[in-house]
């Protein structure tokens, strides 16, 4: 038999023994000496059996060096099995660290932080610091790649919103959701707001979350939030009233879209900062960017949400030049 050979089987009827003991003090009364007169040790952690040597378990300053030594009390049944009152699923993986000095890790995040605990709990210092170094890299490598989340329903966007700590810009695009035929620089004013959006992820990467909404009933809308609440939106579709039928026009406001990122951004810190409302400075009735002959402004309780409409309803004239428009509410 292999002197450090682990038996991986962690069903409940694997192990039959009797009453457990205290190793420190036996039935007679006398301390027991540690484990250091024998040259294999056998263990039972949360049902999952390992038998492995001093030697290994030894080879760091750690609580199972203090097992073994005696310096720390410990429970073994009467065939010689010390029991471990932890979950056993990553014991094999620290006893792999103490034989080879490293190990690999495993990917899944959770798993990894469950790993750290029981290198902590063992004072396993290298697997300890094995652990950081893998969650740093983790870490940086989820920092340097751009997650855009995609809204599947009512619900999770709003949970999304409520307990994010970011400023949130919403793009909502959904081009089927139209009754009448589309204007001929619609479909290029809608590539540009989805490649407009693509831009100001990379450049707000990190601080601002971006995410999308392929299912709500807007064509393309913006839509902006800061303390879970929203801030501003930008509605980039109108109704045209050509002479025979109506049509669909998608706008490309590029500056006010960029305007409002930016306003956003001083909701950046303030739920850190304990709820630092800096637009109330201002007064309820005014807003960052107000002014614009195209915006309204929907109260929701004491706060005042920016709805900015790029155009609303246009009758183009049949006057012969065709060029003027009426604005029509």
């Amino acid at each position: 038999m292999s002197a450090e050979a682990s038996v991986g089987s962690c069903s409940a009827g694997s192990v039959q023994s009797s009453v457990a003991q205290p190793a420190c003090i036996d039935t007679d009364g006398h301390r027991n000496q540690g484990l250091q007169g024998s040259k294999y040790v056998k263990l039972n952690v949360g049902g999952c059996l390992h038998y492995t040597t001093i030697q290994t378990l030894s080879k760091e300053d750690s609580l199972l060096r203090s097992i073994c030594s005696g310096a720390t009390e410990v429970t073994v049944d009467s065939e010689g099995w010390v029991l471990l009152d932890r979950c056993g699923r990553h014991f094999g993986l620290i006893l792999n660290f103490l034989r080879d000095g490293s190990v690999p890790l495993p990917e899944d995040h959770r798993e990894l932080d469950e790993v750290l605990k029981e290198a902590q709990y063992y004072q396993v210092q290298g697997l300890v610091q094995h652990c950081l170094s893998a969650m740093q890299k983790q870490k940086d490598m989820f920092e340097s790649v751009c997650h855009i989340p995609m809204i599947t329903s009512a619900k999770e966007e709003q949970r999304m919103i409520a307990t994010c700590r970011k400023p949130v810009v919403k793009l909502q695009n959904n081009r089927g959701n139209n009754k009448y035929s589309y204007t001929s620089n619609s479909d290029d004013n809608l590539l540009k707001n989805i490649e407009l959006f693509d831009k100001l992820v990379l450049r707000f990467n990190g601080r601002v979350l971006f995410v999308k909404d392929v299912l709500g009933d807007e064509i393309c809308c913006w839509s902006f939030y800061g303390e879970g609440r929203k801030i501003a939106e930008v509605c980039c579709t109108s109704i045209v009233y050509a002479t025979e039928k109506k049509q669909t026009k998608v706008e490309f406001p590029e500056a006010r879209i960029f305007e409002e990122t930016l306003n956003i951004l001083i909701y950046e810190n303030s739920r850190r900062s304990g709820g630092l409302h800096l637009l109330d400075s201002r007064g309820t009735g005014s807003s960052l960017g107000a002014g614009h002959p195209d915006e309204e402004g929907a109260v929701g309780g004491d706060r005042r949400v920016r709805r900015i409409h790029v155009r609303r309803h246009i009758m183009h004239d049949e006057r012969g030049h065709g060029q003027q428009t009426v604005y029509k509410d």
